[in-house]
């Protein structure tokens, strides 16, 4: 899915002193306080070779990983690496996939829970010239109605069946608008957004229990949900945690700003979450450049607590080796002081015992912003300061003697 720049807020300040200026509190924090380190994530759903010393490695220094279904055998390669890593299976809420069909016969490991050749002709979303659906873009991949009790029904039973080698299921396409996958054409069944979120809540609502009962998290990607009012939260309320494919920076030169659907929506994902107990994973689209790259980590620290995760990519859907591994992912900020605060106009500050982060979420080229620090802390370079000056869509996470 695509990425979307919104307008931000121009803010030509000059020096902004910490502690003096009358502040706004976000309330983001977990009653609990948030693990001292950084979480990350691998999603391995392109089914690309691994070996067994890249396992381990990325095993230790990660806290989840998806992998498909037939790839139970590399779930006990990791639990052996790292019993405490969570492993997740693939499987599409929304489609079903005629390439894993031949001769009749579904495949015996498959990415969705409803094959292709089994699932009921009722079961299939049409659009209004009663013509079934085919993922734009995605050949094979055939639209479900996730309205339908008995689909509904039929998909958990069978995900359930096929899970037993693994501690969640990451499901993948919990949709918003009723035209994704086929811009301009809505389902007959579901003519508007709100019907088709409606027919989504009621997939995992009436799903939960049996996921409850078998053991299993769940965790779906609600991609685009800042685009929605309440949507995050609508979904979230049936599941263990969400999953934001397009988060934050959708490009080196593609940074989302403050506006009312953009920033500050994709920050409270991770602390709505959080105060929920619930997994957060995130994940920014860029090559690694410095300022998508700090934008994004720093907007992360701002509201993680002890579940979210996050692990960047560079080209979409290229879901094979892990994502790189930052020295910052391992820095030690300490425990939270509190909540993360306004300290100027779309300029947001959280502080830790041995550490400080500040983002500037104003539009990208909006007039830097110069924050004066109460302690001298030592930036990303290695170099003591005590103010830093940011311009807009950057960010910055200082550390400092405890």
């Amino acid at each position: 899915m695509q990425g979307e720049m919104g307008c931000g807020m121009r803010f030509a300040g000059n020096l902004i002193l910490v502690g003096l200026l009358a502040v706004t509190l976000v309330p983001v924090a977990q009653a609990d306080g948030p693990d001292r380190t950084a979480k990350s994530y691998w999603l391995h759903m392109n089914s690309t070779p691994t070996t067994d010393q890249m396992i381990d490695v990325e095993a230790r220094r990660r806290s989840y990983v998806v992998l498909n279904a037939w790839e139970s055998g590399l779930a006990e390669k990791f639990r052996a690496a790292n019993p405490k890593i969570q492993i997740f299976v693939y499987k599409d809420l929304s489609s079903t996939r005629s390439y894993a069909c031949t001769d009749g016969v579904d495949d015996s490991d498959l990415p969705t829970g409803v094959g292709y050749c089994a699932a009921d002709p009722g079961w299939f979303l049409l659009d209004p010239n009663g013509q079934r659906f085919e993922y734009d873009g995605y050949d094979g991949h055939w639209q479900m109605d996730v309205g339908n009790t008995d689909y509904q029904n039929a998909w958990a039973d069978n995900v359930i069946a096929s899970s037993k080698a693994f501690d969640g299921v990451f499901m993948d396409n919990a949709l918003f608008a009723c035209d994704t996958y086929h811009e301009g054409v809505c389902p007959a069944s579901y003519p508007t957004d709100e019907a088709m979120r409606e027919a989504y809540r009621s997939m995992l609502a009436n799903t939960r229990q049996k996921f409850v009962d078998a053991g299993l998290k769940t965790v779906a990607n609600m991609s685009n949900a800042r685009l929605h009012d309440g949507a995050w939260d609508t979904y979230v309320e049936y599941l263990d945690g969400g999953f934001d494919e397009w988060w934050l920076t959708f490009g080196d030169n593609d940074l989302l700003s403050e506006y009312p659907q953009g920033w500050s929506r994709q920050v409270a994902e991770i602390a709505a979450n959080e105060a929920k107990g619930k997994i957060t994973w995130v994940q920014p689209h860029h090559s690694g450049a410095e300022q998508p790259f700090r934008y994004a980590f720093a907007s992360y620290l701002l509201a993680k607590g002890d579940h979210a995760a996050i692990s960047e990519i560079s080209e979409t859907d290229r879901y094979d080796n892990a994502s790189p591994w930052r020295a910052e992912y391992d820095w030690d900020l300490g425990t939270p002081a509190g909540s993360y605060r306004s300290v100027a106009s779309n300029v947001f500050q959280r502080d830790f015992t041995c550490g400080t982060v500040i983002v500037n979420a104003n539009k990208t080229g909006s007039a830097p912003v110069t924050v004066r620090l109460t302690s001298t802390h030592t930036n990303e370079k290695g170099l003591p300061v005590r103010a830093v000056s940011l311009p807009g869509t950057s960010g910055s996470v200082l550390r400092k003697a405890c």
